[in-house]
C-alpha cells in the first residue's frame, strides 16, 4: 500500500472531469470557510442556532478539501466522501431552512442560482460515467 503523499493537491493525469470536479472540491471549502464564518448563509445560521452547527459546518469544509486531496491522491474513498460532500450544501440548506415559509426550491438552493449552478455542476462531474470509470479502474 502506498501513502499519501501530502504535496500531491492535483493529477494532471485524471480526466478532465475529475480535475474541474476536484478543483471546485478545494473553491467549495474555501468559501464554506468563510460561510461558517459570516452569519447570513445557511452555514452561519447553523452555527449561530445550534450547538452542533459549528461542528456541521467543519465537517463539509473538512469533507469538500480532504475528498479533492485524497482524490489526487488516487484514493476510492475520497471520490465516495466527495459524493457526500457535493450533496452535502443542499442536505444541509435544507435542513437549516426547513421550518421557513418559502418554497422547495429556495430551501434547497437558499435563492442562490449561481452557487446552486455550480453545486449542481460539482455533482454531474463526479457522477459522469468518465468519472466513475476511472475512479473504479485507477483508485486504490
Amino acid at each position: 500500500m502506498t501513502s499519501l503523499d501530502p504535496r500531491r493537491w492535483f493529477d494532471r493525469m485524471h480526466p478532465q472531469t475529475l480535475q474541474i470536479a476536484t478543483w471546485l472540491l478545494y473553491l467549495n471549502g474555501f468559501f464554506d470557510a468563510i460561510a461558517v464564518l459570516d452569519t447570513t448563509g445557511y452555514l452561519g445560521y447553523l452555527r449561530v442556532r445550534y450547538g452542533f452547527g459549528i461542528v456541521l459546518g467543519l465537517l463539509l469544509i473538512a469533507a469538500s478539501a480532504g475528498s479533492g486531496w485524497l482524490m489526487a491522491n488516487d484514493r476510492k474513498w475520497g471520490y465516495y466522501v466527495a459524493i457526500g460532500a457535493a450533496f452535502g450544501p443542499f442536505v444541509l440548506r435544507y435542513f437549516a431552512f426547513r421550518d421557513a415559509p418559502a418554497s422547495f426550491y429556495d430551501k434547497l438552493t437558499g435563492g442562490s442560482s449561481l452557487s446552486t449552478i455550480f453545486e449542481v455542476a460539482l455533482i454531474a462531474l463526479l457522477l459522469h460515467p468518465q468519472s466513475r470509470n476511472h475512479q473504479r479502474i485507477w483508485f486504490k
